[in-house]
């Protein structure tokens, strides 16, 4: 028996649960089915696994260079709560629950390629640190309720595999919208807020042009390269704050700001200000790194999921990571980063001055990692369909959700709602509250609720996938009906002088970047002429 725990342990603690390995192996079985030589099934593999590497790689460079800006605004603003860092909460239960865990993610994953093979939801979920995360959550959730260890992993199981089969689901007709073909679906479990930034955008964004269509002058075209906009405006975000850091809290005080994570202190106000500037280019190469990373795993992971879907699971769609939108829509990115933020600022507001003195709730400080990947993610969806309003308020909309259901979820945490951290994105927040709350109602009948909740969400995410991605239900078509040029706008102009615009196709289906085609892929027929 402890010989396989030890090897559980050791699959999804070294394998399941590190994306870049994961990735690697599904690219290989891919290449393998496809009957590809040794070399491109080794090189593919390989490239796959750095294309990974580079997005975690960016995602390092991302959370080191808002630690100090984070300190900075706690500082500035003098709020003090609970602080949303999955990792950090996943850490401090895996000391009590690791087998549990890693029984509960195995059966997990098992169960939703059988749900991939034999349902309509031909989602493989490939986030493997979210599965973990996911997992860890049920685990805590179950066994704070009293229930058996045995009924944790098979219960848990059972609603894990439900999730990572569905939730792909409900945001895939949004997920399209961006991609333009069905490629790839996003897996990650912020889908709440992306499904509600994408319909926000539905809402208020009739008429907005997208946030790539946006027009500079001349001497401004330099803004228009995404890296060099995203660190300027980091850049100026970090010095203001810098500024009123100092002010506000002294130099001694305030130059100790860039010792987080492992920082060197600044040595005077000159040193303490360029360190600020430095912080705020590092984020932009940060976010160029990403971009590259997805790039590169895209280019090798479609062509071998069409041997995976010949072969394992028919029609099989990659669900992956929350960057994997990222290079769609630049601009939206850092919009959606900068909505996100304010939004967790209101809503912490709101936790302070009406939701805790009347129910309790928790003070959920904004961290600037989740609202950068989530709230950036939504800023994507929101634009895809209600353009530059939608990319704002979307991600406002997100900002509000990931700061309200932590406060909701740490609730059901037991003893671990008195630790200093929970989890931080959206579906962590509303599933992880249900089940908690359903497993209240006693052994028998809280099992019975919670079987009840996964086979709601089951039929929801077939239901979504039958009646609306399948029929190719397009979230944005009323926005495009509306805008001059059928809503195509720069696409639209170019398409009409025969030529690709700058970020668009030919046929003017988008007018926000996209992801080039994996190599040997077809090119498409020229636009028909006038």
């Amino acid at each position: 028996m402890d010989l396989l725990v030890t090897v559980a342990k050791f699959l999804v603690n070294e394998i399941l649960s590190v994306p870049a390995y994961l990735i690697g192996l599904i690219t290989a079985a891919g290449l393998i089915a496809l009957k590809k030589t040794t070399g491109q099934i080794v090189g593919g593999a390989i490239k796959a696994t750095l294309g990974f590497l580079l997005i975690n790689a960016g995602a390092g460079l991302v959370v080191s260079s808002l630690a100090p800006l984070g300190e900075m605004i706690q500082g500035a603003t003098g709020a003090h709560g609970v602080i949303p860092t999955n990792e950090a909460i996943v850490g401090i239960a895996q000391t009590q629950f690791g087998a549990r865990v890693a029984w509960l993610m195995i059966v997990g994953f098992a169960l939703s390629l059988v749900l991939a093979r034999f349902t309509p939801l031909r989602y493989v979920f490939l986030t493997g640190h979210h599965m973990l995360f996911m997992a860890t959550l049920l685990t805590m959730v179950l066994a704070t309720a009293g229930l058996s260890s045995w009924v944790v992993v098979v219960l848990g199981g059972a609603l894990l595999g439900i999730m990572l089969v569905s939730m792909p689901a409900f945001a895939h007709p949004w997920t399209k919208r961006i991609t333009g073909n069905n490629t790839v679906a996003i897996g990650h479990f912020g889908t709440a807020g992306y499904v509600t930034a994408g319909a926000v955008g539905q809402l208020v964004g009739k008429r907005s042009r997208s946030t790539e269509d946006m027009k500079l002058p001349e001497g401004l075209r330099f803004l228009r390269d995404s890296m060099v906009a995203t660190a300027l405006s980091m850049l100026l975000i970090y010095l203001i704050m810098a500024v009123v850091y100092v002010v506000k809290a002294g130099e001694k005080t305030a130059f100790k700001a860039f010792a987080a994570d492992n920082g060197a202190a600044a040595t005077d106000l000159g040193n303490y200000l360029m360190q600020a500037v430095m912080q705020g280019l590092q984020f932009g190469i940060a976010v160029a790194v990403i971009l590259f990373g997805v790039r590169t795993i895209l280019g090798e992971l479609v062509p071998a999921f069409q041997g995976i879907a010949q072969k394992v699971v028919p029609g099989a769609v990659p669900a992956l990571d929350a960057p994997i939108v990222f290079p769609y829509a630049q601009n939206a990115v850092l919009i959606g980063f900068l909505s996100s933020f304010v939004g967790g600022l209101c809503m912490l507001a709101l936790l302070a001055w009406v939701l805790n003195p009347a129910f309790g709730l928790a003070l959920v400080l904004p961290g600037l990692v989740p609202h950068f990947f989530t709230g950036g993610a939504s800023g994507v969806y929101g634009n895809a369909t209600g353009g530059r309003r939608g990319a704002v308020i979307g991600s406002f909309c997100n900002g509000l959700l990931i700061t309200f259901l932590p406060a909701v979820l740490l609730k059901v945490l037991g003893a671990f709602g008195n630790e200093n951290t929970t989890f931080g994105d959206a579906d962590f927040g509303w599933f992880g509250a249900l089940t908690g709350y359903a497993a209240k109602a006693g052994d028998a009948g809280g099992i019975v609720l919670m079987l009840l909740l996964g086979a709601a969400v089951l039929a929801g995410a077939i239901t979504v996938q039958k009646r609306v991605v399948e029929p190719g239900w397009d979230p944005g078509a009323r926005r495009d009906a509306a805008l001059p040029g059928g809503g195509q706008g720069d696409a639209a102009k170019a398409a009409k002088a025969g030529m690709a615009a700058p970020g668009g196709d030919a046929a003017g289906t988008r007018s926000y970047a996209k992801i080039p085609p994996p190599a040997g892929a077809p090119k498409p027929p020229p636009p028909p002429e006038a």
